[in-house]
């Protein structure tokens, strides 16, 4: 089904609920299936513990909404399109799931995103980056939630021409998300008076980041800027720390850094570098408590990633709850006009387009002598407000959007 098909369909429901009763949840049961990288490059800062909070959410919900039944279903999808999309479409079509979450990697993102609206069943996107998932790559079922490459791209690159790195070369992983971060770097140093001098990518994954480094090093760029993440991510920063790329005086950019991907490399490898992060788990008494229960069951600090599940989910039964229904279009307009106030974001809001807006918080990697304990990593130097951090609709290529 075309977006337009879908968007007149779902006017006329729309129009029809308005009239008569809405319709009930289906099947007296919330299905909801959680896919994610579960053991390979992205499941640490997903994962496993994503399936948790995933879980913890509906415990806190009480299990059941409106008298039916939620369950979960969870699948490794290994970073594949094909392997996502094979399972989203049993899902969807055999299995009544409702709400597909987690969707890490973004170039499975966007392939479930087609077979979402096609189904006319709804996405929530927590783990994937490129900012294109709510642009180009935008449908009427599905939601991005945590982060993309728009503000990651305003927070650090922007901090980082400001305070002296003119001149950049980028290592990008060659996929939808690295691509998407690279563009947005390079927008954002340009806009700022900087240059892109290079760029090279890279194999998702990589093992062996030595070749890489060394074209970077050899630029003589004032910032060597990592457009990946996980364990592409720490391997790289590790390289560069054996090569000594920062003690020849070159600045070490770690685009998308998790707090996983902190804690892997150590206050001792890390210190200094800054990052763009959409949460921190010790920002206040509300996200210390959620982060204490989330590890008493994991044994970790929850990511940026982690809590916007759990928050996706509390969101996303809240609308089911309040609209006593589960169908895609009711619940996404439903989610759209509430507004989102818990331990993961004040004043959020999903737009048209699907994309949700929050503060963005610009932070740097504590020194040993400033760290306190294992996960004491952050200091929060900068506040990114969320009209700042996101991509503006007046530049939306988005069909959805009516407002430009």
């Amino acid at each position: 089904m075309t977006m337009t098909k879908k968007l007149l369909t779902s006017a006329i429901a729309s129009a029809v609920m308005v009239g008569g009763a809405q319709a009930a949840i289906s099947n007296d049961t919330v299905k909801i299936g959680y896919i994610a990288d579960m053991s390979g490059t992205y499941s640490d800062l997903a994962g496993p513990n994503g399936l948790i909070a995933l879980e913890m959410a509906v415990a806190d919900f009480g299990g059941t909404v409106n008298g039916a039944k939620i369950e979960v279903v969870s699948a490794e999808d290994r970073n594949s399109p094909d392997v996502a999309s094979s399972t989203v479409r049993r899902w969807v079509e055999n299995e009544n799931v409702d709400l597909v979450a987690g969707l890490v990697a973004s170039s499975v993102s966007i392939a479930v995103s087609d077979i979402l609206e096609e189904n006319d069943k709804l996405g929530i996107v927590s783990g994937s980056a490129a900012s294109s998932i709510t642009n180009e790559h935008c449908t009427p079922n599905h939601i991005h939630y945590v982060y993309d490459t728009y503000p990651l791209a305003n927070g650090t690159a922007s901090a980082i021409v400001k305070e002296g790195g003119k001149t950049w070369f980028i290592l990008t992983a060659d996929y939808a998300f690295g691509h998407a971060l690279e563009a947005d770097v390079t927008r954002v140093v340009e806009a700022n008076g900087g240059e892109v001098i290079g760029t090279i990518r890279h194999p998702f994954p990589t093992p062996d980041f030595s070749s890489f480094i060394l074209q970077a090093q050899g630029s003589g760029a004032d910032v060597v800027a990592l457009a990946n993440a996980g364990a592409d991510t720490t391997n790289a920063i590790n390289t560069a720390s054996e090569f000594g790329v920062t003690q020849s005086g070159q600045t070490l950019a770690a685009l998308l850094l998790f707090l996983s991907d902190v804690h892997a490399l150590g206050v001792e490898a890390a210190q200094g570098i800054q990052l763009t992060t959409g949460w921190y788990w010790d920002m206040n008494d509300e996200t210390r408590a959620w982060s204490d229960r989330f590890m008493e069951k994991t044994g970790v600090r929850p990511t940026m990633v982690h809590a916007g599940v759990y928050s996706s989910t509390m969101q996303y039964l809240k609308a089911v709850d309040a609209t006593d229904s589960d169908d895609a279009q009711t619940v996404r307009k439903q989610m759209m006009e509430t507004p989102i106030n818990d331990m993961f974001a004040k004043n959020g809001r999903i737009r048209e387009d699907g994309r949700m807006v929050h503060d963005m918080y610009l932070a740097e990697v504590k020194t040993p002598a400033e760290s306190k304990g294992e996960w004491d990593l952050y200091d929060i130097v900068r506040t990114i407000p969320a009209e700042e951090a996101f991509r503006p609709l007046s530049e939306s290529k988005c069909p959805l959007v009516t407002s430009k």
